[in-house]
């Protein structure tokens, strides 16, 4: 199932310019790095491995788009305008995520230099609340929202594994917006800026509150009770009954609940009863089967706003988390 959905997902990239797009034309910087991301989560990296041209590609069309203010993107590009920070994000998660297997020194020093600028970027990005908005704060009139948040607090995580000197006080902001914002449902409004007016708590911005302060290593015990309760009581599994932003929320929801593993659950909660617990293997057993039966026969995954490029990438990171091949995903 993975090796078919990997062999359509390589069919899709433009083998002139190395990257992937959204219908429409659209996302090509952040359809470009969630691809690249499933295609090193199968094992292959910039050197070695089935899709190591592949990913250099990608890396290259990505570091192309690298502007000397240090945003990674392009506002002109179809779908980028208004909202050019969530591929900056997920264009800085792939680069950090080749940059430790670079070892051409050429390379490897612009890889460098692109990183240590987008870092800056996404800092001078962050809002006086410690989020993020679709755009930096100084354009954007100091808008935050949770989904473009995660993003850059994922990928400043993956820098700073990669090796990269990341500002501590952005991670501390980072984790603390998203305490300030999750509400008296447990759950994590769309956006602080609104303050009470934010609403009641969203799963999908729940689900990834939860992956990134576990991967962040900078986990609130209490608050990661409250995150999971909400999403148990939000979050259906994966099925034919469609839950708006589908593969966004599993993106996360498969992260955070591999990076639980089969224990988390009971060391969160001593008291709770095995049937009560999210696990894993629980998870694992019936999403897997359920992408089995709705993998179309060309290999992708159509459903979704986005379209397959997206869907299927985000399905084949979930469906590769146990090759533990990628520091970020990590337990």
């Amino acid at each position: 199932m993975v090796q078919k959905a990997l062999r359509w997902l390589v069919a899709q990239q433009n083998k002139r310019t190395g990257h992937w797009e959204a219908e429409g034309q659209r996302f090509p910087i952040a359809m470009t790095a969630l691809a690249g991301m499933a295609l090193l989560g199968e094992g292959s990296t910039v050197r070695e491995g089935k899709y190591a041209r592949n990913i250099r590609l990608a890396r290259d069309f990505l570091l192309s788009k690298a502007q000397p203010n240090g945003m990674i993107g392009d506002p002109n590009l179809p779908g980028e305008a208004g909202r050019y920070l969530y591929g900056h994000g997920f264009a800085l998660l792939f680069l950090s995520s080749v940059y430790g297997e670079e070892e051409d020194a050429n390379q490897r020093r612009k890889l460098e230099r692109v990183l240590v600028r987008a870092v800056k970027f996404t800092r001078d990005a962050q809002t006086s609340r410690g989020g993020w908005g679709y755009v930096p704060a100084r354009e954007g009139s100091n808008f935050d929202e949770g989904s473009v948040t995660i993003t850059q607090l994922q990928a400043l995580r993956a820098a700073r594994n990669a090796g990269i000197k990341v500002p501590p006080e952005a991670i501390k902001m980072a984790n603390k917006y998203l305490q300030d914002a999750t509400g008296p449902d447990g759950g994590v409004i769309y956006s602080l800026a609104y303050g009470a007016a934010g609403g009641s708590g969203r799963p999908p911005l729940t689900a990834a509150a939860i992956a990134c302060s576990i991967s962040t290593g900078d986990s609130n015990a209490a608050l990661l009770r409250q995150w999971f309760k909400f999403c148990q009581r939000q979050l259906p599994r994966l099925s034919s009954s469609r839950l708006g932003y589908d593969e966004y929320t599993h993106y996360y929801y498969g992260q955070a609940l591999y990076l639980l593993g089969d224990d988390g659950y009971a060391k969160l909660f001593p008291g709770s009863k095995e049937a009560d617990r999210l696990t894993w293997t629980k998870y694992r057993a019936h999403t897997f089967d359920f992408l089995k039966q709705t993998q179309s026969a060309e290999g992708c995954w159509t459903s979704g706003q986005v379209g397959p490029v997206f869907a299927t990438s985000v399905y084949l990171t979930i469906l590769q988390l146990d090759n533990t091949v990628l520091p970020i995903y990590q337990r």
